[in-house]
């Protein structure tokens, strides 16, 4: 489920608590959390919603004016089915405090390793270090000029940067990415080893 910006500002701030989509099939569910740019956010509750059963109260809380405005954005989608997410923001995103944390132990060191070479072990073969190494070199380059430098597709490539994002590796900005503390302590073992 992707929000923009402003939407996840005021779901922080405690405006929002509600969101309305349209989608063929949910992408959240209730319990789980969803990672966003200021936080981890809670899904208290999904379920389906007609439309004649929105309340002026529920447009409020999904940062509405009215009921109008909300149903003519949720039926600009052509297609799907309408669902009311209850959300609260429930904590910080935990790859931020990883990302920060550049003492490196030599087991975590193995343990980061480790995982770097199981990602090195799929399809692709080995791209992990590539990758840093291409970030470190290329900071805050555009995604589809790094992935045509190394010859991927972009889809591919970010969706492999994002690993190591999971990871606490690198940071992702507009444009490119950047190696995160934690990355380049990494790399820098990495090169010296």
């Amino acid at each position: 489920m992707l929000l923009r910006r402003q939407l996840l500002d005021a779901i922080a701030a405690g405006e929002v608590d509600v969101v309305f989509r349209r989608q063929k099939r949910p992408t959240v569910k209730t319990g789980g959390t969803l990672r966003t740019p200021v936080g981890v956010l809670d899904i208290v509750r999904i379920e389906p919603v007609d439309l004649t059963g929105i309340t002026a109260a529920d447009a409020r809380r999904a940062g509405y004016d009215d009921v109008d405005a909300l149903v003519a954005d949720l039926t600009a989608k052509p297609d799907g089915e309408f669902y009311r997410v209850e959300v609260r923001l429930g904590g910080a995103d935990p790859r931020i405090a990883l990302r920060n944390d550049d003492r490196l132990t030599a087991d975590v060191v193995a343990e980061l390793t480790a995982r770097l070479d199981r990602l090195d072990a799929g399809r692709r073969g080995p791209w992990t270090r590539q990758f840093l190494a291409l970030i470190a070199e290329h900071p805050h380059v555009r995604a589809p000029d790094l992935a045509a430098s190394v010859g991927w597709d972009t889809p591919p490539f970010k969706e492999h940067v994002r690993k190591l994002k999971a990871l606490g590796l690198t940071i992702s900005h507009s444009p490119g990415y950047e190696l995160s503390p934690r990355g380049r302590a990494l790399l820098d073992v990495l090169e010296g080893a």
